[in-house]
């Protein structure tokens, strides 16, 4: 999966300005070669009306306009991120219940109200676990682990 910095970055500060509650949005761009190449992302309100700790809501209008959006700028709808308040970006099994097949979901960990860590996934074909994706530029969660680092430093 291919994600600049730069959206990582954009992806964080997201995450950091709604903690203690959960952020949310969707990914654009192209897959291509078994790649995905996401281009754009646009934050949503969360929507979810209780635990919005824990839960995050991405209501039917809004992926209707997220739909809409990717078509207006000639790209697909990649996926979702959303951000796991003081716990691991590994999917939950609340995650795992509730994903789309087809789509790629990165979670931002967000510790004590700063960026820590960012991974996607995708779900398996059996619905009953999520794969890990490997996230280019940062080649590794390392490289993503830093710009959270440079993200707490004030960079």
């Amino acid at each position: 999966m291919s994600l600049k910095k730069e959206l990582a970055r954009k992806i964080y500060r997201h995450a950091e300005h709604t903690f203690p509650e959960e952020s949310c949005g969707y990914l654009v761009g192209d897959y291509n070669y078994g790649i995905y190449n996401v281009e754009k992302i646009f934050p949503v309100d969360n929507s979810q009306d209780e635990n919005r700790s824990r839960r995050f809501l991405i209501t039917p209008k809004q992926y209707l306009q997220a739909e809409r959006i990717a078509s207006e700028n000639g790209m697909e709808l990649l996926g979702f991120y959303h951000s796991h308040p003081d716990h691991p970006a590994v999917p939950s099994a609340f995650d795992t219940e509730h994903a789309l097949p087809h789509f790629v979901y990165i979670i931002a960990s967000i510790m004590s109200g700063r960026a820590k860590d960012m991974r996607a996934w995708k779900l398996a074909g059996t619905r009953e676990k999520f794969i890990e994706l490997d996230m280019q530029p940062g080649k590794t969660e390392g490289e993503y682990t830093e710009l959270a680092e440079d993200r707490r430093e004030g960079a």
